[in-house]
């Protein structure tokens, strides 16, 4: 459930809370304090929502760095890999050749 669906049920909840109230029973001031009371349960909730909203883009922004840091190390390892193999190979068919043709003499 998103932010907006979120507020949007706490903004139904509060008018519905509102409205259930009979205003010719109530002073006009318990009327007004109720409904600032709601409105301030609406913004805490907006903030939390928000706040949680964005631990969450956090925690995903901080796991992609970490898993795109994993890869790039895990590509450059193999890189390395390949190139000492590679190097290991040129090394190895140049002493054979200098072995069978007795180069190196």
């Amino acid at each position: 459930m998103n932010g907006k669906k979120i507020c949007a049920i706490l903004l139904v909840c509060s008018v519905f809370a509102l409205v259930t109230y009979q205003a010719d029973a109530q002073p006009a001031q318990t009327v007004k304090q109720d409904a600032k009371d709601a409105g301030k349960g609406i913004g805490n909730g907006a903030r939390e929502v928000g706040h949680g909203t964005a631990n969450v883009a956090k925690s995903i922004g901080h796991g992609t760095a970490n898993a795109a840091r994993t890869v790039g190390h895990g590509a450059a390892d193999v890189g390395h890999g390949i190139a000492h193999g590679a190097r290991e190979g040129w090394n190895a068919t140049t002493h054979a050749v200098k072995h069978v043709f007795h180069s190196g003499d």
